[in-house]
């Protein structure tokens, strides 16, 4: 059975004015303007529906995990239209490649050389620029995907030779941890990270952590549960 989301619609109004206030008293804390932080809505498994209402109550840019449910879901039925950005936070697989290309403005999960040749070379075949962030396993977990600490500076130095791609910056799933505030020393790698290597904006935060996120220096925050509620059975 398909996942769904637990809140019904009527309520997201309500969780999205929580989650802008809470973006924007963490912009204040760390000296930021609110306008500097994309909101992310993390929409894997949600129906169209539920879509279309967080469109309606102000949100306009989504990200998805599946290339093929993402096609579905907003291409299929003309929700494309109504946002401004579609974003793949999740980890694309090669044989989805040319799928992926020129309807995601940004692919958050680029971590191998193979994976970005193959983006470029689709992306030449539309004559486009794909916008990527380089996925770092900054945690150093086996059960991630991502690129290492140690193996990010030739991937960028690498991407930035390819002229059909556009890097942009980083992006984490930090490790769990027992508190939001552990999470810190993980966000504030990844900032320092993409500071040596020319790059400003980082993907990073979800709902449990994206106030500790925002006040590191995330450019986009990926919230999905705190919208939506909890995906169920």
């Amino acid at each position: 059975m398909e996942l769904c989301y637990s809140r019904p619609m009527s309520a997201i109004a309500d969780a999205l004015d929580r989650v802008s206030h809470a973006i924007q008293q963490a912009a204040k804390r760390s000296g930021r303007s609110p306008g500097d932080i994309t909101l992310i809505a993390a929409s894997k498994t949600t129906t169209p529906a539920q879509v279309e209402s967080a469109i309606n109550w102000g949100i306009r840019y989504f990200g998805e995990n599946r290339v093929q449910e993402s096609i579905k879901k907003f291409i299929d039925t003309g929700l494309i239209r109504k946002i401004e950005g579609l974003h793949l936070i999740g980890p694309l697989q090669s044989n989805k490649v040319k799928k992926a290309v020129g309807v995601f403005d940004v692919i958050h999960s680029v971590d191998s050389l193979k994976l970005g040749e193959k983006i470029n070379q689709a992306a030449q075949k539309l004559s486009i620029q794909q916008k990527i962030l380089i996925q770092v396993n900054i945690g150093a977990e086996q059960s991630k995907h991502g690129a290492s600490i140690e193996e990010t500076p030739r991937l960028a130095a690498a991407f930035r030779t390819m002229p059909n791609l556009s890097l942009r910056g980083l992006m984490a799933i930090p490790p769990m941890t027992e508190s939001a505030e552990k999470t810190r020393a993980y966000f504030s790698a990844l900032r320092h990270l993409g500071h040596d290597l020319g790059l400003y904006q980082f993907s990073m935060g979800m709902s449990s952590d994206f106030e500790i996120a925002i006040e590191e220096g995330a450019s986009w925050i990926r919230v999905g549960t705190a919208i939506f509620g909890r995906r169920t059975d």
